[in-house]
């Protein structure tokens, strides 16, 4: 898995930009959720979609940058958490057990 680190509220405004040319997708991860870590696990495992970036958010370290997520894309706050934006708009957004690499690759393709 090729994460990018999400450490910056600054790097939402790029990520938006970005996202006209390339989906991008955003987890938001607490290192201390056993399900979080399961969801995470699960992405991992799977195979990445080409053409995606994705970006690993560590919430304990930066909840400051999941309440901008939530604001600037209209979602709201959850832990574990994959969205995805296409064209500066949040397209996917699920939480828990129910994030899949599958639904993540059927929003990028």
């Amino acid at each position: 898995m090729d994460w990018k680190n999400l450490t910056s509220i600054d790097q939402l405004e790029a990520i938006a930009a970005d996202s006209f040319n390339t989906p991008q997708v955003l987890f938001k991860h607490s290192t201390r959720c056993s399900i979080s870590s399961l969801a995470l696990n699960r992405l991992e495992s799977s195979t990445q979609p080409a053409g995606v970036d994705f970006y690993l958010l560590d919430l304990l370290q930066h909840r400051d940058i999941s309440a901008a997520i939530a604001e600037k894309f209209k979602v709201h706050h959850e832990s574990p958490q994959a969205l995805v934006i296409i064209n500066g708009e949040c397209t996917y957004d699920e939480s828990h057990m129910g994030i899949s690499m599958d639904e993540i690759a059927e929003q990028t393709a």
